[in-house]
């Protein structure tokens, strides 16, 4: 069976939406639970990457979705906080094509990534038939396989994708 599509944290963190208040404080709680101190900036990017769960978003995505939404927060500040992040396990980084990192919450669950070579669309996958077969494979060759990340790249056949060559269908 194959999987696809974003997962989101936890109950607190599904596709509902919570009201402001409820949303602080979850958020609050889960940076004190890692040993961050709540600060608004924390909070602002915080809440951010939850409303925004199913994107894998740059540093400078997450600062220009504030600048937005009317956020004055600094895109040096943008970068401190996604590295305390990552380091705290609230986010995972990722190096795909490009010179930029992406970021998505760490929801504790594995996926896979198979991304686009043109239009750099993301799509998140699990299949428990290539699951074992990495552990089979790590097995046969005398390893016991400790973690993995497995990124596709491929193109995308999506007649609306704005990067495909002209007269490929």
């Amino acid at each position: 069976m194959i999987y696809t599509g974003a997962h989101h944290i936890g109950t607190a963190r599904s596709v509902h939406r919570f009201e402001e208040e409820t949303f602080v404080s979850l958020g609050a709680k889960d940076l004190k639970k890692v040993g961050l101190k709540v600060t608004l900036p924390r909070m602002k990017i915080l809440n951010l990457l939850t409303e925004q769960a199913d994107s894998h978003l740059s540093a400078e995505d997450v600062y220009k979705c504030l600048l937005e939404s009317g956020e004055e927060i600094g895109l040096a500040t943008v970068y401190r906080v996604l590295t305390q992040f990552e380091a705290a396990g609230l986010v995972k980084r990722h190096h795909f094509e490009g010179p930029q990192s992406v970021f998505e919450l760490d929801e504790g669950t594995h996926h896979d990534h198979l991304v686009c070579a043109n239009c750099g669309e993301i799509v998140e996958f699990y299949d428990e038939t290539i699951e074992e077969r990495q552990r089979a494979i790590s097995r046969e060759l005398g390893f016991e396989l400790q973690e993995h990340s497995m990124i596709l790249y491929a193109e995308c056949r999506r007649p609306n994708c704005p990067k495909r060559p002209a007269g490929t269908s």
